[in-house]
């Protein structure tokens, strides 16, 4: 069947794999994509915010030169959920990435909660990606004599550190700068996926051209004494030590969001089954080879402890005391940054679509535009969010709320892996997760998505406890933000995605 036949409660509405077909067949998006274009849009999603600005914050705030120990421990984590988003990507090659996994295995209820999660991942992330972008951005125009005022290059909200922790402090000020960048990537999106897409292949191939230019000149102004120690002494909570090691990879989990955006372009590629999964592990192996190189050369060339600013690049090239090779390195930055937030946006307009599809959202998320093809209107709408969020939110907050959802996200995807087969077994998949798996009760549950779940607590685990930590310290910026996140999401699906669902009617016509 192609509904579910359980009671019509949220939990009970499921998509069954029959019905994903049928829809996937029915798209209304076109087709334009190939694998190149796929992987170039992992890359250019990927690589940005996570080298270019949470490098650094993770190195003088909890890691020290053992950041590169939690790159480690990120990739593994994100390496095992690949795995498992390219089997879903080819037996499901429809847009709506997690969201659109979870409503087959757990149901209406959860997607919709996954889909408000994905928010977080995608959309609250650009946020975090336009903060990185408006620092250098700033620092480019001081190259050429243009001083931008601080008020309007500096979210509303500031994050401090000191021995008693982390302090968030407000100001009448906003990131301008970071907002215009939001508002100009969503013309792009506006005008259309394939022609914006050929840009952002260029822009991949000059951003990481200006990283290897950085590692080739960087390595050899290394000073083998700012990697030692290499995990610097353990202080209060999760700064330093190995416990920072963990907090750290926690937060650079956020750099690791863009190479899910490819799961997120399944209706809009040629061949969905063969190509989403090649571009999802190829694009996530050529990006953790990338972090872990510019970040041994970055903590190599400057002290950790001074990389705690917007743009850390832009720091260990000036200590270099090459000024044209600054002025290359913070040019790629703004243009590399632009590159993210396309691709960021990008899969969160398609998430929306597919939500809108179902009926969770309000019908003007799935309208296309007459001429470009593109969901138009919800990609405006969402723009303007993300550029509020994005001239008042401090990057540390965000990135540790865009973490807890991509983690939660991530879990649900490997959950789902072993859901399906389980429940589907003979259903036509063109990639398997590797590794096999163990059969408990007649339950078969793989290797790798199961390394996946965990991996994704480990993540989730130290965000939790240093929210829990800040509040009871007098900081509830964090754990208040998410609580009325979730009860937005609650709300919106209780009071309109419910009621609205295209699945839940046909179940109430049954």
């Amino acid at each position: 069947m192609g509904i579910s036949s359980c009671p019509d409660t949220g939990r009970s509405r499921r998509k069954s794999l029959e019905r994903i077909e049928r829809e996937n067949s029915a798209q209304r998006l076109k087709r334009t994509l190939g694998p190149v274009q796929l992987t170039m849009l992992g890359v250019g999603s990927t690589i940005g915010a996570g080298i270019y600005v949470m490098t650094g914050t993770a190195a003088a705030n909890y890691a020290g030169p053992s950041i590169l120990l939690s790159f480690i421990v990120a990739g593994l984590a994100c390496l095992f959920t690949a795995l498992s988003y390219g089997e879903l990507a080819s037996a499901m090659p429809v847009s709506g990435s997690a969201y659109t996994y979870a409503y087959v295995s757990m149901g209406e209820a959860c997607a919709w909660g996954v889909g408000w999660l994905l928010l977080l991942e995608y959309g609250i992330s650009c946020a975090g990606v336009a903060a990185g972008f408006s620092g250098y951005a700033v620092s480019l125009l001081q190259d050429f004599g243009i001083q931008v005022p601080h008020a309007l290059a500096t979210t509303t909200l500031e994050v401090t550190f000191d021995k008693a922790g982390r302090h968030i402090s407000g100001a009448g000020q906003v990131d301008l700068v970071g907002a215009f960048s939001i508002l100009v990537v969503t013309g792009l999106l506006i005008l259309g996926v394939k022609e914006s897409l050929r840009i952002n292949t260029a822009i991949v191939f000059l951003k990481v051209g200006v990283l290897a230019v950085f590692v080739a000149f960087g390595i050899w102004e290394i000073h083998p004494a700012y990697w030692t120690p290499f995990i610097p002494p353990h202080e209060d909570g999760f700064r330093y030590g190995i416990p920072g090691i963990f907090r750290a990879a926690s937060i650079i989990f956020f750099a690791y969001v863009g190479f899910e955006a490819v799961s997120t372009a399944s209706s809009e590629a040629r061949n969905p089954r063969r190509d989403i999964p090649v571009g999802i592990i190829l694009s996530l192996l050529l990006c953790t080879a990338v972090y872990m190189i510019v970040a041994a050369v970055l903590i190599g060339v400057v002290p950790w402890k001074l990389l705690d600013v917007a743009d850390p690049l832009a720091v260990a090239v000036n200590a270099m005391h090459q000024p044209w090779l600054a002025f290359f390195v913070k040019i790629g930055a703004v243009i590399g940054l632009c590159s993210v937030l396309f691709g960021l946006l990008y899969a969160q307009s398609r998430i929306f679509f597919a939500m809108a599809e179902d009926g969770l959202l309000m019908p003007l998320f799935s309208k296309l535009h007459p001429r470009f093809s593109t969901p138009w209107i919800g990609t405006i709408l969402l723009g303007v969010v993300v550029a509020i969020a994005t001239a008042t939110l401090p990057i540390d907050v965000i990135g540790d709320l865009v973490s807890l959802g991509t983690a939660t996200a991530f879990g649900i995807v490997c959950f789902t892996v072993i859901w399906v087969r389980n429940t589907a077994p003979d259903f036509p998949r063109t990639f398997s997760v590797p590794g096999g798996g163990f059969t408990v009760k007649g339950i078969w549950i793989g290797y790798a998505p199961l390394l996946g779940i965990l991996f994704c607590l480990i993540m989730a685990a130290p965000l939790f406890v240093d929210m829990i930590f800040a509040l009871f310290s007098g900081d509830p910026v964090p754990a208040t933000l998410l609580v009325l996140y979730s009860l937005c999401g609650w709300a919106s699906y209780r009071f309109y995605g419910r009621k609205h669902s295209r699945l839940g009617r046909e179940l109430a016509a049954d």
